[in-house]
């Protein structure tokens, strides 16, 4: 049998060097890359940001977001930004140093550098980058179990995110709280507070999943794995560390990979699949001392050695247990510090050295203590029971003093019952008065809207135009053809003069009366317009009700904004589909010169033709949608061919349906 891979002391000490050289190695890339002049690229966007001084956090990232991990680059934003009073782009620079110093594991410098940019985001009042420097500040202090300030720092930006966010919807607060939220249920994990901690992940990954970022929805993954994993339901819980770890591959984050691939390292320990768990941390320990990160290879160290203990490979269990233990002491990591010790307390009681497995044991649990001591707990709790509930207890608050008013200005005096009745009913009487005035303007505005589009669609021209078409066939002796066009021509004016009585009309006849208009438009254009109609087999037209003569307005533009001026091959192809239960949508395709070029040759024209058709359509669409949930939709797409040329004109038309009938 393969025996699985382990540390011996000379492998160690092999390792020990090659670390130190990595870092020396790492400090003389430093000490280059502070000597070497910066790139002129960098110089430019940096000149670009100074001259246009955008605001927004999202620009900024687009300017520097590749720049943000070289401290050099940082330092010289910052002094630029200092220079010219641009405190927008200082406070990002400052964040970005301080993000450098704390993966660094060097945590006071970096909450120094935040601290900076929040004086900075003040000095240039911008509210987002206050509040991501809030959380970076929480964030640094979370990386050194100190659970109090951290809880402070990340609820302030909560808060002020909030706050900000009733009359700023940005998204970027929507995922500042986001990042708070999933902070705060990382302090309730330390305290083992399981059921509040996915609590504050869960709603976390809703503002992720609303805005598709893939490192917010990697974190929370992850987060909700933990959870589990605390909660002994491995499986599910390896499956979100999958998911988590799926999300950090495509965005390419190393230290995303490292931190996935430790979870799931410690679920394979758990599931006793010891040789599966030490070939992947082995790996992981490779990116763990590439990455630089002193807390996630403390972490690393700990799995390693545990693996290693569990397949009794207990002297290399001893080296790593002991690796993770120094560098967690030297950086004041105390979680990692208490599970090292917890660890070499087991590994100890193995061998039996019963005397150091007891002060082992004992120093870890003293550890642990200070972190998940009552008085955090208690801290913890008051506070997030605050936070929670806030908003109501405002609003009870509110309400018991409106309450006790009026309770008391009852007692002092019972008049004032009826006198509050008399301005009551006052009240309610020019509140019907307002509301009846309303809608008598309402049924005004549609009585006028109607006779607008009455008046559009009897339109003088039309009809004269129409009747001295039909009178070229009587005058060319082409009896069946005037007799043909007239007996088509009174229906449609027949049915538009219905129409004029009725709001609406069934999907149906609109189409038959459409179709009537096009046959009496097409004489004038000798029958060339090929117009075809559409209807899906699970629409019932007969069922659904539209505004009547809705369409016309849209079939007029296509044949003389988009097809009057082409030659040959004139098409409109009119489509009725049901796509949702919420909807009908109608699309009218021509195949003409596009609005562009239409647009054009209108502007030429000594006589312009003006359509006024459209506006009256979309007021009645707007009153039509008043009696239904959804709101009508509206748009126009130019079509183009492969040599990207205009080739005619769509119009998709969603009207709104009641959901229990039938389309």
């Amino acid at each position: 049998m393969q025996r699985p891979f382990s540390y011996t002391k000379e492998s160690h000490i092999s390792l020990s060097t090659i670390f130190i050289w990595i870092v020396l190695l790492f400090c003389f890339k430093i000490t280059t890359a502070q000597n070497a002049p910066l790139d002129s690229q960098f110089i430019k966007r940096v000149k670009t940001a100074l001259k246009n001084k955008p605001k927004e956090f999202r620009k900024l990232e687009t300017f520097f977001y590749s720049d943000k991990k070289d401290s050099l680059k940082m330092k010289y934003l910052i002094n630029q930004a200092s220079i010219n009073q641009y405190y927008d782009a200082k406070s990002y620079a400052l964040n970005a140093l301080g993000t450098i110093e704390r993966n660094r594991s060097l945590y006071d410098a970096s909450i120094i550098q935040h601290k900076k940019a929040i004086d900075a985001a003040k000095d240039a009042k911008n509210k987002v980058l206050q509040i991501i420097s809030l959380n970076l500040i929480g964030v640094a202090y979370r990386r050194m179990d100190l659970i109090k300030p951290a809880l402070d720092y990340h609820k302030k930006a909560y808060d002020l995110a909030f706050k900000t966010f009733k009359t700023d919807p940005d998204p970027e607060l929507e995922r500042c709280m986001a990042i708070s939220r999933n902070s705060m249920g990382n302090i309730y994990l330390v305290l083992k507070q399981y059921n509040l901690a996915l609590k504050q992940f869960e709603k976390a990954l809703l503002i992720e999943k609303s805005t598709n970022n893939k490192l917010g929805l990697a974190i929370n993954y992850q987060n909700i794995g933990i959870v589990l994993e605390n909660q002994g339901q491995l499986d599910k819980a390896l499956t979100n560390y999958r998911t988590s770890l799926q999300y950090n591959e495509e965005i390419s984050s190393i230290m995303g990979r490292v931190i996935c691939n430790n979870a799931i390292t410690q679920i394979y320990i758990k599931q006793k699949k010891y040789n599966t768990a030490l070939a992947l941390v082995t790996t992981t320990l490779k990116e763990a001392i590439a990455l630089g990160d002193q807390y996630y290879l403390s972490q690393t160290y700990i799995n390693l050695g545990r693996a290693q203990e569990k397949l009794n490979l207990n002297e290399d269990a001893e080296i790593n247990l002991q690796e993770a233990l120094k560098i967690s002491r030297a950086y004041d990591l105390k979680t990692f510090t208490s599970k090292a010790l917890l660890y070499l307390s087991e590994l100890r009681f193995k061998t039996e050295d019963y005397k150091n497995a007891h002060l082992f044991y004992k120093e870890s649990k003293e550890i642990e203590n200070s972190i998940t001591n009552d008085r955090n707990l208690n801290y913890v709790n008051d506070l997030m029971i605050e936070y929670e509930h806030e908003s109501k207890n405002n609003q009870i608050k509110k309400l018991a003093n409106e309450n006790e008013i009026v309770r008391n200005k009852l007692e002092r005096n019972k008049k004032l019952f009826w006198y509050t009745a008399i301005l009551i009913s006052l009240f309610t009487t020019m509140i019907i008065i307002i509301i009846r005035h309303r809608q008598l303007k309402q049924e005004k505005q549609i009585i006028t809207l109607e006779q607008d589009m009455l008046r559009s669609q009897m339109n003088p021209h039309f009809i004269f135009n129409s009747l001295n078409s039909i009178k070229l066939y009587i005058i060319n002796n082409d009896k069946e053809k005037a007799v043909y066009y007239l007996n088509k021509f009174s229906k449609l004016i027949r049915k538009i003069l219905i129409a004029s009585t009725e709001k609406e009309m069934t999907l149906e006849e609109e189409l038959d009366t459409m179709q009537l208009y096009i046959n009496i438009e097409n004489i004038r254009f000798e029958n060339e317009i090929e117009f075809n109609t559409h209807v899906d087999e699970n629409v019932n037209i007969g069922n659904i009700k539209v505004p009547s003569l809705i369409l016309q307005p849209f079939l007029e533009n296509a044949l003389w904004h988009g097809l009057s001026s082409k030659k040959h091959d004139k098409k409109i192809d009119l489509y009725v589909s049901k796509e949702s239960n919420n909807y009908i949508t109608i699309s009218i395709i021509d195949n003409g010169i596009g609005r562009i070029e239409a647009a054009k040759i209108n502007s030429l024209k000594v006589l312009k033709r003006k359509s006024v058709g459209i506006a009256i359509t979309k007021a009645r669409l707007a009153n039509f949608s008043k009696r239904y949930d959804n709101n009508y939709k509206f748009n126009i797409e130019d079509l183009y061919n492969e040599k990207d040329r205009p080739k005619g004109t769509k119009v998709i038309l969603q009207i709104p349906i009641p959901k229990h009938k039938k389309a």
